[in-house]
C-alpha cells in the first residue's frame, strides 16, 4: 500500500494556518481512521474474576453508603481503552452492583440502555415502569432507554448483579444523561409468565400491546430448561444457544447490544469463527474455558471476560461430568443496523 506523506512533511506556516482555521489534513491520519484489512482494535483479551473483585465489593458496602453511592458499582474496566474510560470494549459497560439488605437505590431513568444478570443472593428486586421484578441468579432484567427503574432489597443477605450497558457508544453519540425521580407504585409483578411458551403470546381480541419492551424479566430457571431441552431434542445441534428476544416480534430484546445464553454440553468445545464484534462472557453455571488470540481465561462461576472482535474464539467446558452455561453479551444489532457486522474464517 502506497506509503502516504506526514504532516510533518508540511511547511510550519502552512500547518499553522490550517490550526488557525480548524483545518487538518486528512492524509496523514488515513490509515489510523481506515487501516488495510481490519479495523485497529483497541479492546484486549481482559478476564475478571469474581472472586477476585468480592470482597473490594462488599468492602464498599462498608466504606459508602447506599446514599453517598446511589449504585454502588465497581467497573470492569478494559486496560486497552483506558481505565479512566469505563468500557469493557467500544460499546459496552459492565459494572459489579451491590445492593445491600434494606438498601433502596432511587428511581431515575437514563438514555442508555441497561440489562441485569443476577450473580448472587435474593430477596432484591428492580420495579420498571411499576413492574416489580424478583432479582434471582442466572435472572436477566431489561431496562431500556428511558424507563424509570428502582432496586430495593426485602432480604437478608447482599445481592450483587453484573450490569452491562450501552454506554459508550450513547456517551460518544453525545446522548447519554439521567433524570432524578420518586419511588415507584408497583402495579404489576411476573408478567413474564404470559410468554412462558414458545410460539404463543397474549393476544387481546381488540388491541394488540403497544408496549415497546413487552417482557422485561427472563427467569434463569426457564432459560435453564429451554437450553437443557434443546440440547436434549437435537443432540447433534452444533451450539446449543438461545437469544433474549422480544417475544411479540422476535428482534433483539434490546436496540443495541444483544444477549444470548449458551450451554456446553460434558467435555464439549465449540469453535467460534472471527466475528466483528467484540464479546463478553459471563460464568452463570459451571466451569469453561475462553481461548482467544493466545490468551486462555478459565472461567468459574461468576467470572467474566472480554474477547475483541475479529478473533476466533474457542470455548470448552472443563467438566466431563456437567454441562456450563454462559452469558454472552455483544452489540451485534447495531452492527447489523449499520450494516458493517461480518464473520470471517480465517
Amino acid at each position: 500500500m502506497q506509503e502516504l506523506g506526514r504532516l510533518e512533511d508540511l511547511p510550519e506556516d502552512y500547518r499553522a494556518a490550517l490550526t488557525e482555521q480548524n483545518l487538518v489534513p486528512l492524509w496523514p491520519s488515513l490509515r489510523s481512521v481506515l487501516p488495510p484489512g481490519k479495523p485497529a482494535l483497541r479492546t484486549k483479551p481482559t478476564f475478571w474474576s469474581y472472586q477476585g473483585l468480592r470482597p473490594l465489593l462488599l468492602r464498599a458496602g462498608e466504606l459508602t453508603p447506599i446514599e453517598k453511592a446511589e449504585r454502588r458499582v465497581l467497573v470492569l474496566a478494559n486496560p486497552g481503552h483506558g481505565l479512566e474510560k469505563m468500557q469493557a470494549s467500544s460499546t459496552i459497560y459492565l459494572g459489579m452492583q451491590l445492593l445491600q439488605p434494606g438498601e433502596w437505590a432511587p428511581s431515575h431513568r437514563h438514555t442508555p440502555n441497561a440489562v441485569r444478570m443476577i450473580v448472587e443472593g435474593e430477596g432484591a428486586y428492580t420495579t420498571v415502569e411499576g413492574e416489580k421484578c424478583p432479582m434471582r441468579r442466572g435472572d436477566l432484567i431489561l431496562t431500556p432507554t428511558g424507563m424509570w427503574h428502582e432496586h430495593g432489597h426485602d432480604g437478608d443477605q447482599p445481592v450483587v448483579w453484573l450490569d452491562v450497558l450501552d454506554l459508550p457508544i450513547v456517551y460518544y453519540c453525545e446522548a447519554s444523561y439521567v433524570t432524578e425521580g420518586k419511588a415507584q407504585t408497583v402495579i404489576s409483578e411476573g408478567t413474564e409468565q404470559a410468554y412462558q411458551r414458545g410460539g404463543v403470546v397474549p393476544a387481546p381480541m381488540f388491541v394488540r400491546s403497544r408496549q415497546t419492551f413487552p417482557m422485561l424479566r427472563y427467569p434463569w430457571v426457564d432459560v435453564r430448561r429451554t437450553l437443557e431441552a434443546l440440547a436434549a431434542s437435537q443432540p447433534e445441534i452444533e451450539a446449543v444457544q438461545v437469544a433474549y428476544v422480544n417475544p411479540e416480534n422476535g428482534h433483539d430484546c434490546q436496540r443495541i447490544l444483544g444477549f444470548s445464553a449458551l450451554m456446553l454440553r460434558p467435555g464439549e468445545k465449540l469453535e467460534m469463527p472471527a466475528r466483528s464484534t467484540a464479546m463478553v462472557f459471563h460464568q452463570i453455571e459451571g466451569a469453561a474455558s475462553v481461548s482467544a488470540e493466545g490468551h486462555r481465561f478459565d472461567l468459574a462461576e461468576a467470572d467474566t471476560c472480554c474477547i475483541p472482535g475479529y478473533t476466533p474464539i474457542t470455548l470448552s467446558n472443563r467438566s466431563a461430568a456437567q454441562p456450563a452455561f454462559i452469558f454472552i453479551a455483544d452489540d451485534a444489532p447495531l452492527q447489523k443496523k449499520l450494516g458493517v457486522y461480518e464473520v470471517r474464517n480465517y
